[in-house]
């Protein structure tokens, strides 16, 4: 990515129940030129979510072809879904001048600042490991073996925010998170 890019491609990435989904909207209503980014996955959707708003939701034969294409800027299979980040709808909006947010994992993290190494990466963390537990608890249809999949995950990519991200802060408060993550974006700083 050419050095003009600085500065322009976002990564958020926290385990699940952290909070990145509702951050991520309260950043887009509050920045302008921030574009976010919707994935696409072969999860099912969720009751209150919308093809093209929470995710672009395809079938896994449809994703593979994604795949094969070399659609995705960054893809990986995560709780037994595909999940990935259309490359050209990055490099649209950065051709637009828009800077791009991306809510990903840990994984599509890694991937993308590979693809972008000046991708700046910020990690959320929960305000406390049983917060979490209670958060993932608390979501719709989830059963018990899924819920100590995210968990064991969860664990997995605390390790990796703390060692491989630029970023990383508790979201104990979501309006302080917000805060702390727009100065990031706006200003370049550490909060």
């Amino acid at each position: 990515m050419p050095s003009k890019d600085k500065n322009r491609v976002f990564v958020i990435s926290a385990p699940s129940g952290t909070g990145k989904t509702t951050i991520a909207r309260k950043l887009k209503e509050e920045i302008p030129e921030l574009e976010l980014i919707v994935s696409y996955t072969t999860r099912k959707p969720r009751a209150e979510e919308k093809n093209g708003v929470n995710y672009h939701f395809v079938t896994e034969k449809q994703f593979r072809k994604m795949i094969a294409d070399g659609a995705f800027a960054e893809w990986a299979e995560v709780y037994g879904n595909y999940y990935g980040t259309s490359n050209k709808t990055i490099m649209t909006n950065l051709a637009r001048g828009k800077k791009v947010f991306l809510t990903i994992d840990t994984q599509g993290g890694r991937n993308i600042i590979k693809k972008f190494p000046h991708a700046t990466l910020i990690g959320i963390l929960p305000p406390s490991i049983k917060e979490q537990e209670r958060r993932i608890r608390s979501r719709s249809g989830l059963d018990e073996r899924e819920i100590e999949k995210r968990l064991a995950a969860a664990r997995e990519e605390r390790h990796i925010l703390m060692n491989e991200y630029h970023f990383r802060l508790i979201n104990r408060n979501l309006e302080s998170a917000v805060n702390k993550i727009r100065n990031i974006i706006v200003r370049g700083s550490k909060y």
